[in-house]
């Protein structure tokens, strides 16, 4: 199979992980914003995750750098309009683009002005390219309950207008859940949809709270589910849909190796997984990429493939059209 021809769709990816270095430096260079380089090939040192990682806190280290250049309505702009055309290179044809807007109002922004420039520039990929999208307003586990109503009150306007879901991201702590109740219930109320970062780091049973105490309807991750039988099984009854990160899950040491990876036993056994970058640049990686690992080490056919792709699309936060558009770049049947 030649993954990169193949249409291919994106539900889990952090913008702020997937900045193009040459673009950081243009913006430092321009701000006067200091680096460690400003030698693309060095740079680069400073924003790829090492696959040798001793953790996931390890791994967030690489997300210091590209937020110094996400301050300004026009970089951010700018940075959603890259990662889109980049991922239409690849023929991407629908992606779910996911950031913490807090962390891009250091210099006075505010959560609207925020989320309003990256919708620009994903629209502005979206008139270019043969690619469809959608946001995710990231809360960070780490700020407070507080930050995270700002978050969902004020990213609401744009609900249905670039913006579709909500999620808890960051270091996973157990029980975290219990904390965000609040915050996410207001967010359904209001017509957010839920996927939550859980079971990444070791901790299956947050899956199973995920669903059951903020009504996560996708899980970003949810490798530990193979160790919590509890979540395992609600996960594969409530056809909870996991957002896997082949790549990012070996760097963060969710697995020791590809071929450990479980994604594949996953799918065998029913449960309804995704294949995802998660970080372009921190991770080194681009959805072709993360479907040859899937094929080539843990054995993928073409027909899982297609029923892959067919899951990404009906799992999407996309309206009925958007899904009928992506499964109308279905790969045919091979005969």
């Amino acid at each position: 199979m030649n993954f990169l021809s193949l249409p291919k769709i994106e539900l889990h990816c952090h913008l702020d992980g997937s900045l193009r270095a040459v673009t950081i430096i243009e913006i430092a260079l321009k701000e006067g914003i200091p680096l460690p380089s400003y030698r693309k090939e060095e740079l680069q040192n400073h924003l790829i995750a090492p696959l040798e990682c001793e953790s996931l806190e390890e791994y967030l280290t690489a997300f210091y750098l590209p937020n110094l250049v996400m301050q300004s309505k026009a970089n951010l702009r700018r940075i959603a309009f890259e990662l889109f055309e980049d991922a239409a290179m690849e023929n991407v044809k629908y992606m779910e683009v996911r950031f913490a807007p807090l962390l891009h109002t250091e210099k006075g922004l505010t959560i609207e002005d925020v989320v309003a420039s990256v919708i620009e520039g994903m629209r502005d990929a979206e008139k270019h390219y043969e690619i469809k999208g959608n946001l995710i307003l990231s809360c960070m586990r780490s700020m407070s309950v507080e930050k995270a109503f700002e978050v969902v009150n004020q990213g609401a306007k744009f609900l249905g207008k670039g913006v579709a879901a909500i999620d808890l991201c960051a270091i996973e702590e157990e029980g975290f859940c219990g904390k965000f109740i609040k915050p996410i219930s207001l967010a359904k109320e209001l017509g957010y949809r839920v996927t939550i970062h859980a079971g990444e780091t070791g901790i299956g049973k947050n899956v199973l709270e995920a669903v059951e105490l903020l009504g996560a309807e996708r899980i970003g991750h949810g490798v530990f589910i193979k160790d919590c039988p509890e979540a395992y099984q609600i996960v594969k009854e409530k056809q909870i849909v996991l957002e896997m990160c082949p790549t990012s899950n070996i760097q963060t040491k969710a697995v020791q190796h590809f071929r450990d990876h479980p994604i594949y036993q996953f799918y065998q056994d029913g449960i309804k997984v995704t294949i995802n970058t998660d970080n372009r640049t921190v991770s080194d990686t681009t959805m072709a990429k993360e479907c040859e690992i899937v094929n080539q080490v843990l054995l993928m056919t073409e027909e899982d493939y297609r029923e892959i792709y067919r899951t990404s699309a009906e799992a999407s936060f996309a309206d009925k059209e958007t899904k009928d558009w992506c499964l109308l770049h279905f790969p045919q049947e091979a005969h």
